[in-house]
């Protein structure tokens, strides 16, 4: 079995809803939860918009290869409302689903990229690791997340999400 590490979130319709939704989905379909860090909320990273994004990271162990996982993942995205993307500019979104680490892999493919590339520079994202894996080892960058965190000069604002 494999284990994996995805960031749910999104910023468009009832957020939490579409979380939980994801969630199940991928539980349904993937595998077996491990764990789940709290609910962050943020300001969008990388574009402009006045709604707040609203993230979950979550662990599971899956019998599917990365790539499987990958069109498993995206396939739900679209079933959630989530449009096709038009370019490579960053917009809002009723859920976005990521495969931040795949065990200790490194995968980079035209489709794939794992660990993801921009995790280590998102508040958001480390915040929610840091709830479930705090001690795992980035594969490239030979960090952990704690320390990932500490060096983070990010400053788009991320709080728990009450």
């Amino acid at each position: 079995m494999n284990q994996a590490v995805l960031l749910l979130g999104g910023n468009i319709g009832d957020r939490l809803a579409l979380i939980i939704k994801a969630t199940d989905i991928i539980i349904n379909s993937c595998g077996t939860l491990k764990n789940k860090s709290r609910l962050y909320e943020s300001e969008a990273w990388g574009f402009e918009t006045n709604n707040n994004f609203l993230n979950q990271a979550i662990s599971i162990e899956t019998k599917y290869s990365a790539p499987d996982l990958l069109k498993i993942t995206q396939s739900i995205e679209l079933k959630l409302g989530r449009k096709q993307k038009t370019s490579a500019k960053y917009e809002s979104r009723p859920i976005d689903i990521d495969i931040l680490f795949y065990n200790s892999d490194i995968i980079d493919s035209e489709k794939l990229t794992i660990p993801h590339p921009r995790l280590h520079m998102r508040m958001f994202t480390l915040f929610c690791l840091m709830d479930i894996i705090p001690n795992f080892i980035h594969p490239i960058l030979e960090k952990n997340i704690s320390q990932l965190q500490q060096q983070c000069s990010d400053t788009v604002k991320a709080w728990p999400y009450e």
